[in-house]
């Protein structure tokens, strides 16, 4: 429906209300005018009648006199002869056509002491008033009706203005041009909030393509890497099949193919939470078993791991999307750790917090936010291999995300970067809103 359709519909509505309550309105007022005019004639008419039949009565007959347009009267004897009269008239009660009249007379009987009279008066003037009133009706009411629908069209045009406004400007924007916005209206009514809900709609829409323009950037650049490394490594081969050592080729292959798997697979992760991702049944889950497992994986590679903090903490959530936050924060604490780090779980009265320390180099206060973006490393002269992705930390945000929580990095006590997870306690039994993980 366009916005001219919805200007016809309203002032069409507004034109047949507003003339179906003045046709009822004109009509109820002729028909109680009448009506009160025939009441005074019928009033008129009865007191006449009673003032001939007590002349009658006192054996004075009334004089008849000449015919009257407006007023006729007749007396009848008990015997049903005619005493007097001013014009023959019927001896039935109700509207009648006299002669010689132009309009309907309105007659009424009395009797008594076996006199009957009957009196009739002319309707003529309830005709007159009724016509006098019909006549401005008849050309009120149609020019009232017009005033209405062209009041209602102007009302519209002006109220739908912003509406056709908003209309051609998304009409124009594209998925190239998502840096327009809709004219926003001063005023303050539901087609404001409209333009305005839409203008942040598309401040969305905007930063969504930008992000995923970004993220397609990047991945390309990361995915170009190991497949580079692997091409270079076969091209050698090829062409100096004795210049790599026994096994150089294969150990390259299988180190730069299982770099790109982790590479595919953490992509696929953040994919699948882009796009809403699969709900999954939450149950108990107990975050110091996590962390405890992560823990004694990451002392394995010779990192001293202190796990003095880790109590108990029991949440509702998924176990294996929660295990992947914890190695992933693991993995980047061991990563940039120099010779400890710690792992802590505590549960408090308001929610079930996660710590996990390093005492490497820390990030910069500018940084700490920066980190949880995509493809984000904060030292690039490392090497890929050491650096990571650059996709753990976002995995861990939108994992938390979905499960309710928050993640904020600070400065450590032991020297480095502190991460710190934190799971409310409110909303632990409502289903998530995405889920990462399958």
């Amino acid at each position: 429906m366009t916005v001219a359709d919805v200007r016809l519909r309203t002032t069409a509505a507004a034109v047949l209300v507003v003339a179906v309550a003045l046709i009822l309105g004109a009509v109820a007022l002729v028909v109680l005018m009448r009506g009160s005019l025939r009441d005074g004639v019928e009033a008129t008419a009865e007191q006449r009648a009673a003032e001939l039949l007590q002349q009658a009565e006192s054996v004075r007959a009334p004089e008849g006199d000449d015919v009257d347009d407006d007023v006729r009267w007749q007396v009848t004897a008990p015997d049903g002869t005619v005493v007097a009269s001013a014009g023959p008239l019927p001896g039935t009660e109700g509207e009648a056509d006299l002669p010689g009249g132009e309009h309907p007379y309105l007659v009424v009987t009395d009797d008594g002491d076996g006199y009957r009279v009957s009196v009739a008066v002319s309707l003529e003037d309830v005709d007159e008033s009724t016509e006098a009133l019909l006549t401005p009706l008849l050309i009120g009411v149609p020019l009232l009706v017009l005033l209405v629908g062209a009041t209602t069209w102007v009302v519209a045009s002006r109220a739908l203005a912003p509406v056709e406004r908003i209309r051609r400007e998304v009409e124009a924007i594209t998925g190239d041009r998502l840096d327009r916005r809709v004219p926003e209206p001063e005023s303050r009514d539901e087609i404001g909030r409209l333009a305005r809900t839409m203008n942040r709609m598309l401040g969305r829409l905007q930063e969504s393509r930008d992000r995923q323009r970004e993220f397609v950037a990047d991945a390309s650049h990361e995915l170009r890497s190991p497949v580079a490394s692997i091409r270079q490594v076969a091209e050698v081969a090829q062409t100096h099949p004795t210049a790599l050592p026994d096994g150089e080729l294969a150990a390259t292959v299988l180190e730069e193919s299982a770099r790109l798997q982790r590479l595919v697979d953490q992509l696929l992760l953040l994919t699948r939470a882009d796009d809403g991702g699969a709900r999954r049944a939450f149950h108990d889950v107990d975050l110091d078993d996590l962390a405890l497992s992560e823990a004694k994986r990451v002392s394995r590679t010779g990192l001293r791991v202190d796990t003095a903090g880790v109590g108990a903490g029991r949440i509702r959530g998924d176990e294996v999307a929660l295990a992947q936050v914890i190695r992933n924060l693991t993995d980047n604490a061991a990563r940039h750790a120099v010779a400890t780090m710690a792992i802590a779980v505590r549960s408090g009265p308001e929610a079930v917090e996660l710590t996990v320390d390093d005492d490497g180099p820390g990030i910069p206060p500018d940084q700490r936010e920066r980190v949880f973006d995509r493809f984000v490393r904060l030292d690039e002269s490392r090497a890929r291999d050491d650096g990571g992705s650059g996709l753990g930390l976002a995995i861990v945000r939108e994992i938390v995300t979905a499960h309710g929580g928050t993640v904020a990095v600070s400065p450590s006590a032991l020297g480095g970067a502190c991460f710190v997870v934190r799971f409310p306690r409110s909303g632990w039994l409502q289903a998530p809103a995405r889920m990462v993980v399958e």
